[in-house]
């Protein structure tokens, strides 16, 4: 039996292309991606439900063990469009921002999500995470804020705030993607 060069090759390339596939899945698999965003009315206002999928790089959760704590800021806006500036100089009529702090307990080996100065404890950082992607604003918009009947934008996102890093890491984090983990802003009308 002889050898088959054109066989070779081909086989060759088609492990490259699974290699290079299995690579591309890994690297979409890590970053924050939003499930849903909706607003509800409630007694005076519009409440906002996020939800989040939120998977750590390696580096961001070997930093986390390593006692670095990570800052995570939910931002919320809406905006009322003004179509004859071509949505240049739309009115922001309300801006939410919460930040919530991960961090890990190497003494009880345990990790806390704290907002403000409210905190959880979770045994695994996954725990952890189920809670930080479930984001609520109440009220997110006050019934003053919008006119009935009138159409608007809302957005909203949930990022790592780079800038609650130690100095050096900061530096790290502009040119990485290990260190860049945010959502895209999630945009939909919105109509009282």
């Amino acid at each position: 039996m002889h050898d088959q060069p054109g066989l070779r090759l081909a086989l060759r390339v088609c492990a490259a292309a699974v290699m290079l596939w299995l690579l591309c899945a890994v690297a979409l698999a890590e970053g924050i991606s939003i499930k849903s965003a909706e607003l509800t009315h409630t007694d005076g206002g519009y409440t906002l439900e996020a939800r989040y999928d939120i998977d750590l790089s390696p580096t961001l959760e070997d930093a986390l063990v390593r006692g670095l704590t990570l800052t995570f800021v939910s931002e919320f806006e809406l905006v009322y469009p003004r179509w004859w500036t071509l949505n240049f100089w739309n009115k922001k009529l309300v801006e939410r921002e919460a930040a919530y702090r991960l961090s890990y307990n190497a003494l009880t080996r345990q990790y806390r999500l704290a907002l403000g100065g409210f905190h959880q404890s979770f045994d695994n950082v996954e725990q952890a995470l189920a809670v930080l992607g479930r984001v609520r604003f109440n009220p997110a918009v006050e019934d003053d804020d919008v006119e009935p009947g009138s159409v608007y934008i809302a957005n909203v996102r949930l990022r790592l705030d780079t800038g609650k890093l130690p100095k050096p890491l900061q530096l790290d984090a502009i040119g990485s993607r290990d260190w860049n983990l945010a959502s895209e802003w999630y945009r939909w009308t919105f109509q009282p």
